[in-house]
């Protein structure tokens, strides 16, 4: 028989309207006794669950994180410091043929009370009001690559082949020509609106621009689109300043994560919005990695290793690791030699995912030890006298240290 190592357990099986509440508990004589109460998950009936379970001082509170349903009630408990476990469904499933709510709440109760739950990691009420910031911006990020490729499909359809000559449909030279279309400009004047390299390909401009179909449909669609993407682009940036205000309590680790290639200010205020900065809340990197989804599975059986493909994890940290691994491969780092390598054997998209799972155990070293990052293969004193040699020099003739005579003629 297992031991039981909590005497008063509470499992609650959280609905969208209803909570069925269980509590285990021993009495004097060491026998086991159950109370189920049913509440409603309006805000005044999960304070009084809360006070219930208060007073009837339960050690541990165990939940299922059912959608989204978990995250009212485990404030509730929270603003009562209820200690409270929020697990994952796939550690929790009952017996077929014996699913009732009161049932569930009671094998909640029972598994907690034998110690056979690990809980979720759930960060602290700060962090998941920021992730409400970051989260959504990364669902209007999503909407707005939507919009480009919507643009993209509607010059296609019209004639255009505005997409065929420029490398973003959405630059500043693409941008202006195709407002100049909606303006209903000739080829030869919406060519000359190109800037920087693609005033070269002037004549190329002007044939994809020739004898376009521009219906009334489809104009009107045009011009919502850019109308759209304006207004996303605004959008964006008031929330990438409410990001980086709210980044003040963390400001040190968010400039660590900064140090590393490819993460720019906007990645490394995400990332401590899904990870936290506190590393203790997972065992190791390893640890770190299974929960975000970005390590190989473990797949044995008879000695023999099957299948290792990656779990589901966090699909928030899973899409920026890759997003911030994209970058870094171009960077001139350990990283692009990591993704050369890889990409060979494995292909553009394991590399990646392995490149993001290993900028996460970097991650995790950075947020636990609190020191930058360090790339090996780059000479950081090098670029410290390279960035900082002219300065250097200027002040040594400014003070009469040394002539003109004396100064390194290769210095830049």
């Amino acid at each position: 028989m297992i031991q039981a190592i909590a005497k008063r357990v509470a499992g609650l099986d959280v609905h969208q309207v209803m909570v069925m509440a269980t509590l285990l508990y021993e009495d004097n004589q060491g026998e086991i006794k159950k109370e189920t109460r049913e509440y409603k998950t309006f805000p005044n009936d999960l304070k009084r669950l809360a006070i219930w379970l208060k007073q009837a001082e339960v050690e541990l509170i165990v939940m299922e994180s059912t959608g989204i349903y978990w995250k009212t009630v485990y404030e509730a408990m929270e603003d009562e410091e209820l200690k409270s476990y929020v697990v994952n469904a796939r550690f929790i499933k009952n017996v077929p043929g014996r699913k009732t709510d009161i049932m569930d709440s009671e094998w909640l109760a029972e598994l907690g009370r034998c110690g056979l739950l690990r809980p979720s990691f759930i960060p602290p009420r700060d962090i998941r009001e920021l992730r409400l910031l970051t989260r959504y911006r990364m669902k209007l990020m999503s909407i707005y690559g939507c919009e480009k490729n919507r643009l993209t499909k509607v010059l296609e359809a019209s004639g255009i082949k505005l997409g065929c000559i420029v490398s973003d449909i959405d630059g500043v030279s693409a941008r202006r020509m195709v407002e100049a279309i909606l303006e209903g400009k000739e080829p030869k004047d919406i060519a000359k609106l190109a800037i920087g390299k693609l005033k070269r390909k002037e004549q190329e401009l002007i044939q994809a621009l020739e004898n376009y179909r521009l219906s009334g449909p489809s104009r009107f669609v045009l011009n919502e689109i850019l109308s759209h993407i304006k207004w996303l682009e605004i959008r964006l940036d008031q929330i990438d300043e409410e990001v980086v205000s709210a980044m003040k309590p963390y400001e040190v680790e968010w400039q660590l994560l900064q140090t590393i290639p490819g993460i720019n200010r906007i990645s490394a205020a995400m990332l401590v919005s899904e990870i936290g900065v506190d590393m203790s809340c997972f065992k190791s990197k390893e640890h770190l990695s299974s929960w975000a989804g970005m390590c190989p599975g473990n797949n044995e059986s008879a000695g023999k290793k099957k299948s290792g493909k990656t779990r589901k994890g966090n699909k928030y940290i899973g899409s920026l690791l890759c997003e911030c691994a994209n970058s870094t491969r171009n960077t001139t780092s350990q990283f692009k030699g990591m993704y050369q390598g890889l990409v060979i054997r494995r292909g553009h998209k394991r590399a990646i995912v392995a490149l993001g799972h290993k900028l996460l155990e970097i991650i995790y070293v950075i947020l636990k030890n609190k020191k930058p990052y360090k790339d090996p293969i780059v000479n950081y004193e090098e670029m410290a006298v390279k960035k900082n040699a002219p300065r250097w020099i200027q002040t040594l003739k400014k003070y009469g240290y040394i002539s003109e005579a004396g100064i390194k003629q290769n210095v830049n």
